[in-house]
C-alpha cells in the first residue's frame, strides 16, 4: 500500500525526532536527510486500511487528528485501477522526481512539512496519505491544557496566512480541519464524489434515529465548502436506513467532510434526537452506473435507427473501397490468368507444337464461325464505330435465341478491348428470393464481399422492433436499396478505370473527369448486358434497376452499354430509362443457306488428320512433277456422296447455329444428313408437344401457370403449319385469341413457340416459327391425325363453351325485353334492339352447330384410334 505509518513527532519542536522521519517516510519514496536513529518502543508501519487494517484512525485522550487535503493530484485517482503497477511506491516516487528543487513546497512531504508550522505545540505521532482523496490523516498528540479545536484553529489561520499551493493545484491552497468523527479509511475502489449520502443511525443498535433536517445538516457541513443542494430522502421511500444527499460545489469539499464527520454523533439539543444519531457518510456518485447501457435499452425508437445508421455507416467505410476494388478487378481482368500474356504466349507455343507433333492441320476458327463473321462483317465494324462515338444512348443487338449475338459482341466487336464487363441477366431473374438475387447481381459485377444472409436476419429483427416498439427500425434493406449500392459501386469503379491512364503532362490535362471522358469515348470500358428482358413476365424489378443503371453509365460518359435481347419489345423498357434517345439497334436473323452449307462443311473438314508440314510444302512446290510428291487426302466432304442432300437439309433446317452444329456433328459421326434432319425435326416435335400442347395436369404444383391454354397454341401450330407466315392482328381476331390476345401472343414468344415480326416503326407485323425448324415440327404435328384430332376437339369445346355463354346473355336480354313489351313498353327502338339481339343468337347457334360437326368428326377419329403419323 502506498502508506506507511510515520513514528514519531515529524514536525515537533525537538529536533532529535527528525530522524525517525527518513525512515518511514522512504519506505514509499519520500525522504527527509540526516539524523540518529529511531527511538525503541515505537510502532512503524500503518496503512491505508487504517490500524492493523481494521479501516479506522483511533485518538486517545490528549490526541487529534486533522485531515489536510490538496496534498496529492485528485486526478491521479484513475491509476488505482491499473492492476499491474503499484500504486504505493510508483506514484509518490513519480510526485517526487517530477518535482522541481526551485519550487518550494513541491512534493507531499514538504506540504505537510510546510503546513504545520514548527511554534504549534503538538507532537506528530501518525500520518496516513489518502492518495485517492488527494489528502493525509495527521494524527498528534497536545498538551492537556490545550484544546484540539484551539490548535485547529491557530492551524488555519496560519495557513491562511501562508497559503501553499502545489504545482499540480496552483489555484488552491492546503486546507486543514479537525476529524471530529471516527473516519473511515477504506481501500476500497470506491471514488470521491461531489456528492455525500448522509446515513442516520442509532448511536446503540436497537434505538432510534433522528432524520436530521435540512437546517441541521447545513449548519454541520457548511464549514467544509459551500452546498450546491441537499436532498432529503423522499417521503414514500422504504429505504433504511433514513438517508438524505449533499450535492457539494466542489470534489474536494465532499473529501473534507467525509473525512472530519464520518461517524460523529449529532447531540439531541442540535436535532439528533433523544439519544443522540450517529452520521455515516458514503460518496454517491451522480453519474449512474450502467446509464448509457439503461438509456439505451429505454430508448428502442431512437437508438435502433441510430445503431442502424452507425453501422451502415462503418460498413460503407469499411467495405466500399474492397468492393470497389474487387470490381475493378473483375472489369479489368486483373486475377485472370488466361488473359495474362506471359500465359497466352506459353500456351500458344504449346499448341503450335502439338500441333506440329501430332501433324494436325489447323484447327478451323471456332469450328466454323469465321463464315459467319464474313457474313456480318459490316455488323461488326458498325458496332465497332458506335464504340468510338460519344453518343449517350444504348446499342441494341437483337436476335432469336442461337443466332451469334453474344459471339458477334464479344469474340468479334469486343475482342481487342481490354476493359469489358458481361452481366448476365439469365442467373438474376432465375434466383429466387431477395439474398439468391442479391449474390447473383453481385457475382456477375464482382461485388465482394456480399453478405446477402444479412438481409433476412436484419428483416426479422425490423419485424420484432416493429412488433416492439410499433415502427420499423430501419435495418433491413429492400431489394431495389441493395441492388442500387452494388450498381452505384459498379459505376464507382468504372468511372475509376476510364480515368486510370490520364496523365497529367496529356493535352487534356485541364478538363475535368466529365469533359474527359466526353472527350475520349475510346477510354471508357464496354458493359454488355445478355439475356436482357430474359422471362420479363415473372417480373420486371431486375430489368428497370438495370435499365436505369445503364441510363446513367450512358448519360454520365462512365461507360458504353451494350444490350442483347431476344425480345422484340425491349424498346418499351429502355425507352423508360431513356425517354429522349434514339437506339441504336442490329437485328440479327438467320445465316443465309450458302454460309449456313458452308458453316456445316467447315465442321465437317475441322480436326482431320493431314502430313507433316515439310511433306505437305514439298507436295505443294512439285505440283508439277507428280511422279513421287505424296497427295493430300482428300477433306471428309469430299468423301461422302450424301452431301448432294445438303441444301435440301439446310432448306429445312433454316440457318440457326445451334441446328446446324447439330447436323454437323450428327453427320461427322457417320450419319446421313436425313436422317440426321429427321431426328432434329423428331426432338423439335416432342419439344413442343411436351412444353405448349401436353395439358400440363401432371405438372407440379409449385410451377406457375401458363399465360396460355393447349387450345391456343394449337391454333397457331396449325396455322402455321400451312403457311411460314401469319398476319399479327388477323391472329387477334380469331376467336381462340379475342380475350387478351396480345398478351397470349407475348407470352408464347417468351416461351420461345412464335416469333414476332415488327415492320418498320416498331409495330407487331407479323408471326413466324420461333425457330426455322418448327415448321418442319409443326407440320409432323399435324400430320398425326390421333393428335391432331384431340387437340382440335379442345379448340372446339373452348370455343364452343365461350360461344354459349354469349349466347346466354343475348337470351338473358332478350327476355328482359320481353317484359318490357309485355308490360306495353317499348317502341322502334326496342324492336330494332329485338331484332339485332336475334341475329346475334342466330349467328351464334350457327357456329355453334358448324363447331359441333367439327367436334364429330374429331371425335370418330378418336374412336377408331388411326394413327397418321408418329410423333
Amino acid at each position: 500500500m502506498l502508506s506507511r505509518l510515520i513514528v514519531g513527532r515529524l514536525f515537533g519542536l525537538n529536533r532529535q525526532v527528525w530522524p525517525l522521519r527518513q525512515y518511514h517516510l522512504e519506505s514509499y519514496g519520500l525522504r527527509f536527510k540526516g539524523g540518529p536513529k529511531t527511538p525503541k518502543g515505537v510502532r512503524r508501519k500503518t496503512t491505508e486500511a487504517g490500524e492493523d487494517k481494521s479501516g479506522h484512525i483511533n485518538a486517545g485522550p490528549n490526541e487529534g487528528i486533522l485531515f489536510l487535503d490538496n496534498v496529492f493530484p485528485l486526478k491521479l485517482r484513475w491509476l488505482l485501477h491499473l492492476p499491474f503497477i503499484n500504486v504505493d511506491k510508483s506514484v509518490p516516487e513519480l510526485l517526487k522526481r517530477l518535482n522541481s528543487p526551485r519550487i518550494g513546497a513541491a512534493d507531499p512531504l514538504s506540504i505537510i512539512q510546510k503546513a504545520l508550522p514548527k511554534d504549534l505545540p503538538i507532537n506528530v505521532t501518525e500520518v496516513l496519505p489518502r492518495l485517492k482523496e488527494g489528502g493525509a490523516f495527521v494524527k498528534f498528540s497536545h498538551e492537556p491544557h490545550i484544546e484540539a479545536k484551539e490548535i485547529e484553529g491557530t492551524l488555519q489561520a496560519y495557513l491562511k496566512e501562508n497559503p501553499i499551493k502545489p504545482w499540480f493545484n496552483p489555484w488552491r491552497r492546503v486546507r486543514t480541519f479537525l476529524v471530529k468523527g471516527r473516519p473511515w479509511v477504506e481501500d476500497l475502489y470506491r471514488f470521491p464524489s461531489s456528492r455525500l449520502r448522509v446515513e442516520f443511525l442509532p448511536v446503540e443498535p436497537g434505538g432510534e434515529a433522528a432524520e436530521l433536517s435540512q437546517e441541521t445538516l447545513y449548519s454541520v457541513f457548511r464549514r467544509y465548502g459551500k452546498l450546491a443542494d441537499i436532498m432529503p430522502q423522499p417521503a414514500d421511500s422504504k429505504v433504511m436506513p433514513k438517508f438524505a444527499l449533499l450535492n457539494f460545489r466542489l470534489v474536494r469539499h465532499a473529501i473534507m467532510a467525509k473525512n472530519c464527520m464520518h461517524g460523529f454523533v449529532v447531540p439531541g439539543s442540535e436535532g439528533g434526537g433523544t439519544a443522540g444519531t450517529v452520521i455515516k457518510l458514503v460518496y454517491e456518485q451522480k453519474m449512474k452506473a450502467h446509464w448509457i447501457r439503461d438509456w439505451i435499452v429505454n430508448h428502442p425508437r431512437i437508438t435502433i435507427p441510430l445503431i442502424a445508421a452507425i453501422l451502415a455507416t462503418v460498413t460503407a467505410a469499411a467495405f466500399d473501397p474492397i468492393r470497389t476494388f474487387f470490381i475493378k478487378a473483375h472489369v479489368t481482368h486483373s486475377f485472370h490468368i488466361a488473359d495474362n500474356t506471359y500465359y497466352k504466349w506459353l500456351m500458344s507455343q504449346v499448341t503450335r507444337a502439338n500441333d506440329l507433333l501430332s501433324f494436325k492441320r489447323q484447327k478451323a476458327d471456332d469450328a466454323g464461325l469465321s463464315v459467319i463473321w464474313d457474313e456480318r462483317k459490316d455488323d461488326i465494324e458498325q458496332i465497332q464505330a458506335w464504340l468510338m462515338e460519344t453518343a449517350d444512348t444504348f446499342v441494341v443487338i437483337q436476335g432469336p435465341r442461337g443466332s451469334g449475338k453474344k459471339e458477334l459482341v464479344i469474340d468479334q466487336a469486343l475482342k481487342d478491348r481490354r476493359n469489358t464487363l458481361v452481366v448476365d441477366c439469365k442467373p438474376i431473374q432465375e434466383a429466387r428470393g431477395d439474398s439468391a438475387t442479391i449474390g447473383a447481381t453481385a457475382s456477375q459485377v464482382g461485388y465482394k464481399p456480399v453478405f446477402s444472409f444479412i438481409n433476412n436476419l436484419s428483416s426479422l429483427v425490423d419485424l420484432a422492433a416493429q412488433g416492439t416498439i410499433g415502427t420499423k427500425t430501419g435495418f433491413s434493406e429492400t431489394l431495389d436499396t441493395q441492388l442500387d449500392k452494388i450498381f452505384q459501386n459498379t459505376a464507382t469503379a468504372l468511372k475509376q478505370i476510364a480515368l486510370a491512364d490520364r496523365a497529367k503532362d496529356d493535352k487534356d490535362a485541364d478538363l475535368g473527369d466529365d469533359e474527359y471522358l466526353e472527350a475520349h469515348p475510346e477510354r471508357r470500358p464496354v458493359v454488355v448486358i445478355d439475356h436482357f428482358l430474359h422471362k420479363s413476365t415473372e417480373g420486371s424489378t431486375v430489368y428497370d434497376k438495370i435499365a436505369q443503371w445503364a441510363a446513367r453509365l450512358t448519360t454520365g460518359n462512365l461507360a458504353h452499354v451494350v444490350f442483347l435481347t431476344t425480345d422484340v419489345s425491349f424498346a418499351k423498357p429502355l425507352s423508360r430509362a431513356l425517354p429522349d434517345r434514339v437506339f441504336r439497334q442490329i437485328t440479327l436473323g438467320d445465316c443465309s443457306p450458302t454460309v449456313a452449307k458452308r458453316f456445316v462443311i467447315n465442321h465437317l473438314n475441322a480436326d482431320t488428320a493431314g502430313l507433316s508440314p515439310s511433306s505437305s510444302s514439298s507436295s505443294s512446290s512439285s505440283t508439277s512433277s507428280t511422279t513421287n510428291a505424296t497427295k493430300l487426302p482428300p477433306h471428309p466432304s469430299q468423301q461422302r456422296p450424301d452431301l448432294a442432300e445438303l441444301d435440301d437439309c439446310i432448306d429445312t433446317l433454316g440457318g440457326r447455329l445451334p441446328e446446324l452444329e447439330f447436323l454437323a456433328r450428327r453427320i461427322k459421326a457417320g450419319q446421313a444428313p436425313a436422317a440426321a434432319v429427321r431426328e432434329i425435326v423428331d426432338q423439335a416435335a416432342s419439344e413442343i408437344l411436351k412444353l405448349y400442347l401436353l395439358d400440363g395436369g401432371d405438372e407440379d404444383a409449385s410451377t406457375p401457370p401458363r399465360a396460355w391454354t393447349a387450345a391456343q397454341a394449337w391454333e397457331l401450330v396449325r396455322a402455321l403449319a400451312a403457311q411460314p407466315t401469319l398476319p399479327y392482328h388477323a391472329v387477334l381476331l380469331s376467336d381462340s385469341f379475342r380475350p387478351c390476345g396480345a398478351a397470349v401472343l407475348h407470352a408464347l414468344e417468351q416461351a420461345e413457340l412464335i416469333a414476332v415480326v415488327a415492320a418498320a416503326g416498331g409495330r407487331p407485323q407479323g408471326i413466324r416459327p420461333a425457330k426455322p425448324v418448327y415448321h418442319a415440327a409443326f407440320r409432323l404435328l399435324t400430320a398425326d391425325r390421333v393428335l391432331t384430332a384431340r387437340l382440335d376437339l379442345a379448340v372446339v369445346e373452348g370455343l364452343v363453351r365461350a360461344e354459349t355463354e354469349r349466347i346466354r346473355g343475348w337470351e338473358e336480354e332478350l327476355r328482359v325485353l320481353a317484359e318490357v313489351v309485355g308490360k306495353g313498353g317499348g317502341g322502334e327502338g326496342l324492336a330494332a334492339r329485338w331484332r339485332w339481339l336475334v341475329g346475334k343468337v342466330r349467328g351464334g347457334q350457327e357456329r355453334v352447330e358448324g363447331w359441333e360437326g367439327e367436334g364429330g368428326r374429331a371425335r370418330g377419329v378418336l374412336r377408331g384410334g388411326e394413327v397418321g403419323g408418329a410423333v
